[in-house]
């Protein structure tokens, strides 16, 4: 339990210090902070694995790196964070070399997303189903649902 108090505490700290650009570009202070998120990630916190997964998707170095930020948004994600949810949207739209863009796997996940309270990933579902996309049919009843789903959420 103590040990679960000072990753807690560690994790904190570190995204306070996150504030001060200087010090995050200092190398040793930025491996002691990515080392405090991976822990408090490891741990199951949801809020860790979200931010941990976008620091490591958008900031990280390799392909490696990118795939266990992507890991961490998944299980963010299926845990009900909204922020993860719309992220791997964005990216199952986007497609990689590996893999092609996916419209029916953005729909499903800006659906979680929207369902979480992200009143953006409402709007993005309603605009795809209207659009279509690859693999997605245009589904013109789905898009006015997730518009009006839009609309509850403030966008």
């Amino acid at each position: 339990m103590l040990w679960r108090l000072r990753a807690r505490i560690g994790y904190q700290v570190a995204r306070w210090l996150m504030r001060f650009p200087k010090l995050v570009a200092h190398p040793r202070a930025w491996q002691w902070m990515q080392g405090q998120y991976a822990r408090m990630a490891a741990q199951g916190d949801v809020a860790a694995q979200s931010f941990y997964g976008h620091l490591l998707l958008h900031r990280g170095q390799g392909f490696g790196v990118r795939e266990e930020g992507i890991r961490l948004l998944r299980l963010a994600a299926r845990s009900g964070d909204g922020k993860s949810a719309y992220q791997l949207g964005m990216l199952s739209l986007a497609g990689d070399p590996r893999q092609a863009p996916d419209a029916a796997e953005a729909a499903r996940w800006w659906r979680l997303a929207a369902d979480a309270g992200h009143p953006l990933a409402a709007r993005k579902l309603a605009d795809l189903y209207r659009d279509g996309g690859p693999g997605l049919a245009p589904d013109a009843d789905a898009a006015e649902q997730a518009a009006r789903r839009a609309a509850e959420l403030g966008l």
